[in-house]
């Protein structure tokens, strides 16, 4: 016979059903080559077993199984080999799970097979932290052995969905998960040709004994006789979930239920409801909801933004003062953070030395003193994170009682519950500090304003070290009498703009914007500003804004103006096919030192710290509404002293701005009424 024709004999005799051959067996003798949904066999029509619940996480349900009663969750192997009593030589094995962390030396059972009168698993699927263990039971006829093909760095542990897909052929293994690259094993024992399942039962999460139970959710398990379900699995869509047979109960419900009856199938939902601030969308919260006590709104996370699904929208009525925060001198500057489990606080950074600077928390409605921490005619805060550690940085302006000109970074002291000194950094008249993370990375720029009477100096960015913990110089950066930095990203890429303040002869200088390309910041951009104070990036929609907060007007070698701090600020717009900021609007300020962006309801508003006229420090400072194609309208006038600083913040209280005075030892928290 021809090799082309016997080809053609072999492949016909496929098509008829002939499945694999081993000598003169088949497995259609057992079964059919059909899948077998193990995790159907338990559960009865029209209901649950004892100890199954399901939970829906991320869009996709799954049973939950109860580590009471382990003997419950089983069924004879007779019901899947109707035909003989021997398991398939060749097969697959799909799963789909979800698993939770589990403890280090200890193992959850998937699934095993064991015999009515032995403790031995004759087949089963074990999990271990970062590792996948298949067993079965090898036997001749002086006895038996448990064999164990184990499959290293199987990280599944991440509280994602996840398919496994396990195709055994004799002595080979194979495991894939996701559809990525399969793992391979070969071992010296093969999986036997003739495994007996007489009077042997499945049980599904365990192996007949408390321990060990899964604990994680179990949304699928097949077992596919005589092929490699991998080309049948990994197809162009969602790997993590795909199904080749699930149990009607864990199967979308329709849109519409057909008459007013209740649901058939009862499950519980991961729902996420916070109080406080936003929280992240990612596809790990996808399908969850969140409800927004403070905005009355409940919101579902599509994977990547919260969708508003029931709000009521709130606008800004007018705004009422609501506490009189006595500080320990005038303030510079403030910031304002949350410290998961600790609460909301208030960093002020007060001009003198004694007593130092004060931080608040907000109890029962109200800042109160909360610390107080030595600083040196502090300027601002910085608070940031890194992994699970949190920090607070002064920029401290004037030297401490040693001739010393340092700046200080805090860690939080979960222990103590206070911030204690971790990291002093030299730093020359520090104006501000900023904080950002870069391709996981994490930086902490700092701005040198002058050296003695020199202004053009150099600007600091450090990184962070993880393996000594401390943060090392990276980069440095010419600046002149600068006073701030903001750090953004507009897609992939960050950017870093410096407020230049004055040259050593004018206010009149460039500042300056830079881009992050290959392992340095360069520079993109620079705008002409006078004074500048202040940099402050915001969202609209899709468009991206930059507002600059000009200070004061001044030459050496010109005429000097009527009013050196009657003078505009302004607002510029990324041109995406430019690719760069173009002035979008001026806005008359006087002396401004701050701008503060904010939201209410679908509003949108800046708020600017006027500090000075030329005459008074007593001035309004204004908050400006979005009017769209009419840009930032005036909307309330806020009488303030020697405005410095604004903070905007959200409590379940309602909504709040924050402003401190560099002229008087006193800040004002304004509460925004909506209607």
């Amino acid at each position: 016979m021809s090799a082309p024709l016997l080809l053609w004999v072999i492949l016909l005799h496929w098509a008829a059903g002939g499945g694999f051959i081993r000598g003169s067996r088949t497995w259609q003798h057992c079964t059919d080559l059909r899948p077998l949904d193990i995790l159907s066999e338990v559960v009865p029509a029209g209901g649950l077993a004892h100890g199954m619940r399901v939970f829906q996480v991320q869009g996709v349900r799954g049973f939950q199984l109860a580590a009471s009663r382990p003997r419950a969750l089983c069924f004879p192997a007779s019901r899947l080999f109707i035909h003989c009593d021997r398991f398939p030589e060749e097969f697959s094995i799909i799963v789909t799970l979800r698993v939770l962390g589990v403890p280090a030396k200890r193992n959850e059972y998937v699934f095993t097979l064991m015999a009515e009168e032995s403790p031995s698993v004759l087949v089963g699927l074990r999990y271990a932290p970062n590792k996948l263990h298949f067993l079965f039971w090898s036997q001749e006829r002086t006895g038996g052995w448990q064999t164990r093909v184990t499959f290293p760095n199987v990280s599944l542990s991440d509280s994602q969905w996840h398919t496994l897909i396990l195709a055994v052929s004799g002595q080979s293994f194979s495991l894939t998960v996701d559809c990525s690259v399969p793992k391979d094993v070969l071992v010296e024992t093969p999986f036997p040709a003739s495994l007996s399942v007489k009077r042997a039962n499945f049980y599904l999460g365990n192996r007949r004994r408390r321990k060990g139970v899964f604990t994680g959710l179990l949304r699928q398990l097949v077992l596919l006789p005589g092929a490699d379900a991998t080309p049948r699995i990994c197809t162009p869509m969602n790997f993590k979930v795909v199904t080749l047979s699930v149990p009607s109960v864990l199967q979308d419900l329709p849109a519409k239920p057909a008459s007013n009856e209740v649901l058939k199938y009862p499950y519980e939902t991961d729902t996420k409801v916070t109080l406080g601030s936003r929280p992240p969308c990612t596809t790990q919260e996808k399908a969850q909801f969140w409800f927004n006590a403070s905005r009355r709104g409940l919101y579902l996370c599509n994977g990547s933004a919260w969708i508003s699904m029931l709000e009521v929208k709130q606008r800004l009525d007018y705004v009422e003062e609501y506490q009189n925060l006595v500080t320990n001198s005038e303030t510079m500057g403030v910031e304002v953070f949350t410290i998961p489990r600790a609460g909301l606080f208030a960093a002020m950074a007060n001009r003198y030395t004694p007593p130092g600077s004060a931080i608040y928390k907000w109890t029962d409605g109200k800042f109160v003193p909360y610390q107080n921490i030595p600083t040196y005619q502090a300027q601002s805060w910085k608070y940031f994170t890194i992994g699970k550690k949190i920090f607070l940085a002064v920029a401290n302006f004037e030297q401490n009682d040693r001739g010393q000109e340092l700046s200080v970074i805090y860690k939080w002291s979960r222990r103590k519950e206070k911030f204690v000194p971790y990291q002093r950094i030299t730093t020359h008249s520090a104006r501000d500090w900023e904080a950002f993370v870069i391709e996981g990375e994490a930086f902490l720029a700092v701005v040198n304003h002058r050296e003695g009477n020199n202004h053009n100096i150099d600007s600091v960015i450090y990184r962070w070290n993880p393996r000594t913990g401390l943060f090392e110089t990276n980069q440095t950066i010419p600046t002149s009498g600068a006073y701030d930095w903001e750090f953004f990203t507009i897609g992939p890429y960050s950017f870093l703009a410096v407020a230049n303040t004055f040259n050593g002869t004018s206010t009149k200088i460039y500042s300056h914007i830079y881009i992050w390309l290959s392992g340095s910041f360069q520079l993109f951009q620079s705008i002409l500003t006078f004074g500048a104070a202040d940099w402050e990036v915001f969202h609209i929609g899709d468009r991206v804004f930059l507002a600059v907060a000009n200070s004061h007007s001044y030459d050496s070698g010109m005429p000097a103006p009527s009013n050196f701090y009657a003078i505009n600020s302004s607002i510029y717009e990324l041109n995406v096919t430019a690719q760069m900021f173009v002035k979008f609007q001026d806005l008359l300020t006087y002396s401004a030192l701050d701008w503060e962006f904010f939201s209410v309801g679908d509003d949108s508003f800046l708020v600017v710290a006027n500090s000075f006229d030329g005459f008074t420090f007593s001035v309004n400072s204004i908050i400006y509404r979005w009017q769209g194609y009419e840009g930032f309208v005036a909307a309330h006038h806020l009488p303030t002293v020697g405005c410095r600083d604004w903070e905007a913040f959200h409590t379940t209280e309602g909504s709040y701005l924050l402003y401190t005075s560099a002229k008087e030892p006193l800040s004002k928290v304004l509460k925004l009424k909506t209607t």
